[in-house]
């Protein structure tokens, strides 16, 4: 299920950002960049439209995937 992000708190917002980011795996292409730059990228990207927050009832936790990837 789909969770609108502009219905979830700043702060919670923020948070959950910053986890995906930083998860072991999650990779930002050739060069370095910084906490505040990932998740600034993140940010935009579910502001976009291009990402979008996920539910999983099956596993109770929120995840963060590219808008095409995500079937109902």
């Amino acid at each position: 299920m789909i969770i609108p992000w502009q219905e979830i708190e700043a702060q919670t917002l923020d948070n959950l950002i910053e986890s995906f980011v930083l998860r072991e795996g999650t990779d930002y292409g050739e060069h370095e960049r910084s906490l505040e730059q990932k998740v600034a990228d993140v940010k935009r990207q579910l502001q976009r439209g291009e990402a979008v927050l996920v539910w999983s009832e099956l596993h109770e936790t929120v995840n963060i995937m590219p808008r095409g990837q995500f079937h109902d």
